[in-house]
């Protein structure tokens, strides 16, 4: 079971320096410079939840990719996304894909 943390527990957590926690989730906005690098981002991040059993909401547009994780069985956000939002970050990077957490909304 998803063990329930607070959007401030979220973001002391190590690795997710490229995402911001609120109330409604933990987000992530990632330059993609190109609609086939976001499909590329896409694609890696859609093996990862899939391997982790935990999927996020994916907004995929000219030039980025918008990334929500949320834990909907508990309806906050969780360890769960902590560990996925890091390997998203590790798999970005891996691709040249550099976050810009000043493009994510302030909800």
């Amino acid at each position: 079971m998803a063990e329930r943390i607070s959007p401030q527990q979220f973001q002391s957590s190590g690795g997710v320096e490229d995402w911001r926690a609120h109330i409604d989730g933990a987000k992530a906005y990632f330059a993609t410079g190109s609609f086939a690098k976001g499909i590329e981002l896409i694609d890696v991040i859609g093996r990862l939840a899939d391997a982790a059993n935990h999927h996020p909401d994916v907004d995929l547009r000219y030039p980025s990719v918008m990334v929500s994780l949320f834990t909907h069985d508990i309806d906050d956000i969780s360890d769960l996304d902590v560990a996925l939002a890091r390997q998203i970050s590790i798999a970005a990077r891996d691709l040249g894909i550099e976050a810009d957490p000043s493009q994510i909304p302030t909800s």
